[in-house]
């Protein structure tokens, strides 16, 4: 029997900290984009026990009363009560934004990038999403945990939650899951005994299920389910949350390079958020296409400056084709400046909303433009 390959990746849910962060500074966003298409915004927010603070950049010409968003966003993930140290209703809100700095919105005027760096796309046959399993299953037992806990308040879980899944490779194929870790917040009430039924049956039971006709559970699967005992204080009352602390939920789970940036409350004209978007559309038509099993994509850009300095493609071996034939086709078919890829991927169309990203990342949802691969017809 040859030798397993052990690959971990985790999620967080959308009553994470960190991840509600992320959906506050999207959702300003999306009210700036949805009254002025042409916004731009880069937007942070903070979050602590009882208050958020809003700062970044914001240009628009429209207003938006911000803390009516940002408390709205609150109350949606279920922070509802005082009690779990954070309610939409009453936590204090502090607004620091300012507008783009004239020296960034003189290169992007002209279509240039709103930033350098570099951005990557990856995309794998190994699951129907064209996503690594483990990261797949980890965002899975992340939705089923937010359906649970407002479909099924009895239960009484609370909105704060992590899962990590570990899947074994053989020959670079998923074949057996390994270890599962979910940590789920729940009311005191509650037995370390009874969160562990709960969680095991509502949750976790339900994702492996899902994927036993491509991958094996392992004989001696290991469940690590609130490994320290107790989780009752949760989210912004017991960490901090910040947006964009979660770069490698958002995207691969580890399974490729990331070039740092992060994507939410970002317009188009920031590349970090739309190139890395681009990459994976072009990523995934790839393989659709039957080019490769796996592929990734690497752009970088200089700020200002419009097309990419930087467009490479990885197949890993998998190609049917050479990977130079590839990067040609791929560079032929797929305009890759600021205001290419914003066409092409409908990110200012009426309608686009950012927020859904911000929950279970921002590849892998059938819902989002970036996803579709009617494109891939084109590279064959």
């Amino acid at each position: 029997m040859s030798h397993l390959h052990l690959f971990t990746s985790e999620s967080v849910s959308e009553g994470h900290p960190d991840k509600l962060a992320d959906q506050i500074s999207d959702a300003i966003l999306d009210e700036c984009l949805a009254g002025d298409p042409s916004s731009r915004a880069a937007v942070e927010t903070l979050l602590g026990k009882g208050f958020a603070v809003i700062t970044g950049e914001v240009k628009t010409e429209v207003y938006v009363e911000i803390g009516d968003v940002v408390r709205d966003t609150i109350l949606e993930v279920g922070y509802n009560d005082i009690y779990y140290g954070m309610d939409g209703r009453t936590c204090g809100v502090l607004v620091a934004l300012n507008k783009q700095s004239p020296d960034i919105a003189q290169g992007v005027d002209t279509g240039g990038a709103g930033d350098q760096g570099m951005m990557f796309g990856y995309a794998t046959d190994e699951t129907p999403e064209m996503m690594p399993m483990p990261l797949a299953m980890a965002h899975a037992m992340m939705r089923h945990q937010a359906d649970i806990k407002r479909t099924k308040n009895s239960l009484g879980l609370r909105p704060d939650a992590k899962a990590q899944v570990t899947v074994g490779y053989e020959n670079g194929r998923p074949k057996v899951i390994e270890t599962v870790v979910c940590s789920c917040q729940h009311d005191e009430h509650l037995s370390h005994d009874e969160v562990r039924e709960r969680v095991q049956e509502h949750i976790i039971q339900p994702v492996l299920e899902k994927y036993l006709d491509v991958v094996d559970v392992a004989p001696d699967i290991k469940y690590h389910i609130n490994p320290t005992g107790k989780f009752t204080l949760g989210g912004p009352e017991a960490d901090s949350g910040l947006t964009g602390r979660k770069i490698i939920v958002d995207t691969y789970g580890g399974f490729c390079p990331h070039g740092g940036g992060a994507f939410s409350g970002k317009d188009p004209t920031k590349v970090d958020r739309s190139a890395a978007y681009m990459a994976r559309h072009v990523a995934k038509c790839i393989v659709a296409a039957g080019l490769a099993k796996r592929a990734q994509v690497s752009l970088a850009y200089a700020i200002g400056v419009a097309e990419p300095v930087q467009v490479v493609v990885d197949t890993f071996g998998t190609e049917t084709i050479s990977e130079e034939e590839i990067e040609c086709r791929v560079k032929a078919e797929f305009p890759f400046s600021p205001r290419g890829i914003a066409e092409h991927l409908g990110l200012r169309a009426p309608g686009m909303r950012y927020k859904p990203t911000a929950k279970n990342g921002h590849f892998g949802n059938p819902d989002f433009p970036w996803e579709k691969t009617d494109a891939a017809e084109r590279l064959k």
